[in-house]
């Protein structure tokens, strides 16, 4: 039986159980019009997730009839519990007796309670556990007259006990990452062990090194993928096959601290008026083989984490920043796109390629934009690249107005810079500046990405492709909702094409609400990920489109890239393609799912560091835009990025009602209006670096 049919014949069985509420196998059998033997191994995996609950009486019914809810956990810190439910109903309160062990974000099954009270919450209990020990936290060391605790950063998570025989060497202080052996429950405190000592907390890069453990993200290699990298550095350089493009004028451009280079370019003018535009990636799939240690490593870690002050990369060094890393003056093994484009920007052919080429320069983003702007200088020392870099920027800018007639959508949303000093400690966070040299490249990526996820498209081959599906409906009611309030009409919303969110972009460009309307706006729209199916790229207005420039930093591109060279190498046969069918739906999932844990990571590490940066500005004042309301408080943004809540309860001068629809809060008594794009004055309460929480409050004076 086909997959899909599988699933539509399970949504089928829990529609029908909803609508009869008790059923038994015949009858449903009957209702659905399939066999008996097709039917009951669905009803089986449906009673296993306890989705379905059958009756002594051998009838099927809702979970939720019977009284069972499985969910995620949310723990808090007075010892109580809530499990998260359908829209439709109340949360259901779980006492700290009624816990069973359950720590904070735990799959777990509840039972309600047989008799609620009227008017009371609902209330339930744990009775099954689905997460398995030992489970991993981080936290901080606290020993008290020979008895050792952890305290958990995470304030949900109750202390675990140390056993003497496991504590020794342990101090109070110590930031250190814990295993949770056995759960709380009978009076007894959850038991566990230190795995390892990050160090003293206040010591420089343990906050953030803490950070990366929470999201389970450890720089190091192990013995085999060190081993591993260390022969590839020892292996001579196979050129065989390749197009030797090492006369080119070829050049790396990107970050001042960036060691990582995975992407170079080369541009020249055609006799008949085009421009040849190569773009030129690191080889990385030449030394990391399918199903080696690296390759296993690269696919569990899915994308190197870029944390303030470090990276926890996907490769290890010896890859990373040398032998992959296209470094200028080194000779470089390449897969290379070559697009022929006219001036219009339109690709008029392409080619892609294994080639050798020579990075002849290391630019930096600062660098370019300052040759852009005629800086003398700058101009004098890159004398001959000078005419080169001025055409790619003619030609980028092309490219972005053809880009954004197609619909692509610009969003400009202000990134933190946070800058830190030699120990660590914050001492500015600005808004990333983003010129022309940063645009150049990116237009030139993406390109190079859309042109690879077309050929491959036509080929009919399995591959992996980038996908940003069409929103939500729904969703876009409520956006159109929103636009309202300033007066914006937004076309078309239950089917949106691209171009009528671009038109809502372009209208707020420049006034006070852009920042908030834009953030609003890509809030409402679905998250990228990765897939087989070659679903449009709704943000870049894109019919396909992939990653293929980053290989060094981001497993799909290296994917990608094994399957390009099976083709360049004629190793696309049956057998490859049946195993690609096989492992691709895998990799797709593994690294949308590492992707967004990396950038969880990444924001959490910044939150992190924004918070410390405020605890110097306690009690101070400044201008702020409301940046999101909700039920229990009102988000207001700094200049800078940064981000602080003020609590609806500490607002004294009214009570404020929370209108979710018109995205404002109402006081009830002076009518008062706070809505999202508003102008404020705050001042700062409070900035908790050990939650990385900051509460604002509004400033009367």
């Amino acid at each position: 039986m086909k997959k899909g049919k599988y699933l539509d014949i399970r949504e089928r069985v829990l529609e029908t159980i909803e609508n009869k509420i008790y059923s038994t196998p015949e009858d449903l059998a009957h209702a659905l019009d399939v066999p008996i033997e097709t039917l009951l191994p669905v009803l089986g995996e449906l009673e296993a997730e306890y989705r379905i609950a059958k009756t002594k009486h051998g009838k099927y019914t809702l979970a939720s009839t019977v009284g069972l809810f499985r969910g995620q956990i949310d723990c808090k810190q007075g010892g109580f519990a809530f499990l998260r439910t359908p829209d439709w109903m109340d949360d259901i309160f779980i006492p700290p007796s009624k816990k069973n062990g359950a720590m904070n974000g735990e799959d777990v099954l509840v039972k309600l309670a047989r008799h609620q009270e009227e008017g009371k919450s609902l209330e339930g209990a744990v009775v099954k556990i689905f997460s398995q020990l030992p489970i991993t936290t981080v936290g901080t060391v606290d020993k008290k007259n020979g008895t050792v605790f952890v305290v958990s950063d995470d304030r949900n998570v109750d202390d675990i006990y140390i056993p003497k025989e496991k504590a020794k060497g342990l101090r109070s202080g110590q930031k250190v990452v814990a295993l949770i052996t056995r759960r709380a429950g009978r009076g007894k405190s959850a038991e566990g062990k230190v795995t390892e000592v990050l160090g003293r907390t206040g010591e420089k890069g343990v906050d953030i090194l803490a950070y990366a453990r929470r999201f389970g993200l450890i720089a190091e290699f192990d013995d085999k993928c060190k081993k591993q990298a260390q022969e590839l550095t020892r292996e001579k350089q196979d050129t065989a096959g390749r197009t030797d493009l090492r006369d080119r004028l070829v050049f790396t451009i990107d970050g001042a601290d960036a060691k990582d280079l995975d992407d170079a370019v080369s541009l020249r003018l055609l006799d008949n008026g085009n421009y040849e535009l190569g773009v030129h990636i690191a080889d990385v799939s030449h030394y990391v083989r399918e199903s080696t240690p690296l390759d296993k490593e690269a696919l569990k870690r899915g994308t190197s984490v870029y944390m303030v002050d470090r990276v926890v990369p996907m490769l290890p060094k010896e890859l990373s920043n040398d032998l992959c890393s296209l470094n200028a003056g080194e000779d470089k093994l390449a897969l290379s796109c070559i697009m022929e484009l006219s001036g219009k920007g339109e690709t008029v052919s392409h080619t892609i390629e294994n080639t050798l080429i020579r990075s002849s320069y290391r630019l930096t983003y600062d660098g370019v934009n300052r040759i852009l702007d005629g800086d003398e200088e700058e101009t004098r020392k890159y004398a001959e690249i000078v005419e080169t870099i001025r055409q790619m920027d003619v030609l980028a800018k092309q490219l972005r107005v053809r880009r954004f007639e197609k619909g692509s959508i610009d969003f400009n949303i202000d990134e933190a810079d946070i800058i830190l000093n030699d120990r660590g400690i914050p001492v500015d966070v600005r808004v990333r500046e983003r010129g022309d040299a940063e645009k150049l490249i990116e237009e030139f990526m993406l390109r190079a990405n859309i042109t690879v996820a077309e050929q491959y498209y036509y080929m009919e081959l399995p591959f992996l492709y980038r996908i940003h599906e069409q929103p939500d409906s729904d969703r876009m009611k409520e956006l159109a909702v929103f636009l309202g309030n300033f007066g914006i009409k937004l076309k078309g919303f239950q089917n949106i094409h691209p171009h009528a969110i671009e038109e809502v972009l372009e209208k707020v460009e420049g006034t006070d609400e852009a920042a908030i309307v834009n953030r609003v706006t890509l809030r409402a729209l679905k998250k990228a990920k990765y897939a087989t199916e070659p679903v449009s790229h709704f943000g870049l207005a894109a019919d396909r489109y992939c990653h293929f420039t980053s290989p060094i930093r981001r497993y799909p591109d290296l994917q990608v890239h094994r399957i390009i060279k099976a083709v360049l190498d004629g190793r696309m046969d049956d057998n490859y393609i049946r195993h690609l069918n096989k492992i691709l739906p895998e990799v797709a999932a593994q690294t949308s799912a590492r992707e967004r844990n990396a950038i969880e990571a990444e924001r959490a590490a910044a939150d992190l560091k924004m918070t410390e940066y405020m605890t110097q500005f306690v009690g101070q004042k400044f201008p702020a835009v409301v940046s999101g309301v909700t039920r229990f408080g009102i988000f207001a943004e700094l200049e800078n990025t940064i981000e602080g809540m003020i609590p609806l309860g500490s607002l004294k001068d009214d009570y404020y009602v929370y209108y979710e629809k018109e995205y404002c809060v109402i006081g009830q008594r002076t009518k008062k209006r706070i809505t999202l794009g508003d102008k404020v004055m705050i001042r700062v309460v409070s900035a908790d670096v050990a939650t990385a929480k900051i509460e604002f409050t509004f400033d009367q004076s």
